[in-house]
């Protein structure tokens, strides 16, 4: 029974990937028919991140009331909600107002089955967790690379979409039984009874939260920047057809699904902490190499190694948050880390949409290229800081 509710959470999982990929992706062709600039991306972004700060934050209390299965409920129907007002509305102020319900429900999905399977399940079942979500967002940009070259457009895209997530938001409904004879059963001494909110100050005063979530905060960035901004850079710099670049994008999210598969496989004998440094590891090197001047085929393949290296470094990160500073207080933590991620996911895809648009597009690889550098300068210090705060060495976690 736990595994069948396992396989109910990696399926809400797919749902929380679907919309992360389809904006960034479809965006040349929306920015096209609302006759608006390049940067205006950056409006939606920061809004929909705004809204997933909020119910990320909020989450703990929200699960201790409601609980995880009520809210993953929920809040998979409030993102499918998002996705078909996204289909059909005809102006940008009605594609901004249906960003709210999507955003609001992203966080607490997010935030509550990332911490319930940290709590319930080992490392390896974290990894493939994460695994579902890069399936999410790489469907979505494959349908849509059909709907871009047909008569369906962006919209139809979303619609095909919205369409799954509604399923899925239905799947989630008819699990909740579920979920109560898994708690029921369960050996597990920790249950959602136990949830204690813990405030924001206090958990930053805790020596290591901070700093681990710096390294999630700038995994995220480099995660979404080269999510949204790879589309466009392929299409503005590149000059590849859009249809062509959304079916491209695709590799990235590809590897990002690849690199959290293998990731699961891998990280009982390598251990989450060393998936994560090697991980990034590949990130840098297929980085590095997009700076040359290689064949339009050459970059896609290293947008895929990217993804595949960035996938590992948020399951991992995150299955370690209960482990490093306890059971009780991992919710509250687990829900800050969303949001403080989703701070880094307001400042940095946005700066580039600036970017792109004052300077040029091209600029995408060196600024991916800086984040990265970042990402791994937080890995060599602060995230050493924290394994020496709790006691513990990179080996044994």
């Amino acid at each position: 029974m736990a595994t069948l509710l396992l396989i109910i959470i990696y399926i809400a999982f797919i749902g929380l990937g679907i919309p992360d990929s389809l904006f960034g992706t479809a965006w040349p062709a929306i920015y096209e028919e609302f006759g608006l600039s390049i940067s205006m991306q950056s409006i939606i972004s920061v809004t929909s991140c705004l809204c997933t700060i909020i119910s990320s934050g909020l989450s703990t209390r929200i699960i201790a009331r409601f609980g995880t299965a009520r809210v993953a409920a929920v809040s998979t129907a409030l993102t499918a909600l998002g996705l078909f007002g996204y289909a059909f509305t005809r102006s940008f102020f009605m594609f901004l107002l249906f960003v709210i319900p999507q955003g609001l429900g992203a966080g607490c999905i997010d935030a509550g089955l990332n911490n319930y399977v940290a709590l319930h399940y080992n490392a390896r079942q974290m990894s493939f967790l994460h695994c579902f979500y890069g399936v999410g967002v790489s469907i979505s940009p494959y349908f849509l690379s059909l709907t871009l070259k047909g008569a369906g457009g962006w919209r139809g895209g979303y619609l095909i979409m919205a369409s799954v997530q509604a399923m899925i938001a239905v799947i989630t409904v008819l699990s909740l039984p579920l979920w109560g004879r898994v708690a029921k059963g369960s050996d597990v001494t920790y249950q959602e009874e136990n949830i204690v909110p813990v405030p924001f100050l206090t958990l930053l005063r805790t020596p290591g939260v901070a700093a681990m979530w710096t390294v999630v905060l700038f995994g995220v960035a480099v995660e979404c920047v080269a999510g949204q901004w790879c589309s466009t850079y392929l299409v503005e710099a590149r000059g590849l057809p859009v249809g062509n670049a959304a079916l491209y994008t695709m590799l990235y999210y590809m590897g990002l699904a690849s690199g959290r598969f293998i990731s699961g496989l891998l990280v009982k004998g390598l251990g989450p902490w060393k998936m994560i440094v090697g991980g990034v590891g590949i990130a840098a090197a297929a980085t590095v190499t997009m700076l040359f001047p290689i064949p339009d085929i050459l970059a896609t393949l290293t947008l895929y190694l990217i993804g595949l290296g960035i996938g590992p470094l948020f399951p991992n990160a995150t299955h370690l948050m209960p482990i490093m500073f306890g059971r009780e207080r991992s919710q509250s933590i687990i829900g800050f880390q969303s949001s403080f991620s989703y701070t880094g996911i307001i400042v940095f895809p946005p700066l580039f949409g600036i970017i792109a648009q004052e300077i040029s597009p091209s600029l995408f690889v060196p600024y991916l290229g800086a984040l990265i550098a970042v990402l791994g300068v937080c890995l060599v210090t602060q995230s050493r800081r924290v394994l020496a705060a709790m006691g513990r060495s990179e080996d044994e976690v």
